[in-house]
């Protein structure tokens, strides 16, 4: 079995990408090196740089999308909102009989839509 261990960003200004993500993620970056920064988000590497193909906001967000799982997405999402990500759907309840369990969708300054989700297997 194949282990995904990380993620990268490209954006036309990964400096300032990466400042958001540094928020987000409230911890400082693990590597600075060149035009790439990367933090470690518990098992999976997310690293941001620049792109020579990459220009403006991401036109199609919807293809991929990070989660970032976390006890508390209401706490989290309004934290994050507060910080200038964009709302794109409020805490709700996906389509699961399970009532504890929560998605906020949200973008980033370059309109990379990312997820917050409640743990899949709440104690």
């Amino acid at each position: 079995m194949l282990n995904l261990n990380s993620i990268m960003l490209s954006s036309e200004k990964p400096k300032e990408l990466a400042e958001f993500y540094s928020k987000v993620l409230d911890k400082k970056p693990d590597m600075e090196e060149n035009n790439f920064i990367g933090f470690m988000a518990e098992s999976c590497f997310l690293s941001i740089g620049g792109h020579d193909k990459v220009k403006g906001k991401n036109p199609a967000p919807e293809w991929i999308m990070m989660f970032f799982e976390t006890k508390d997405v209401n706490g989290e999402f309004e934290r994050i909102k507060g910080l200038g990500a964009k709302v794109i759907a409020e805490p709700y309840h996906p389509g699961t009989d399970n009532n504890d369990f929560w998605l906020a969708t949200l973008a980033d300054p370059d309109g990379n839509y990312f997820q917050l989700a409640s743990p899949w297997n709440q104690e």
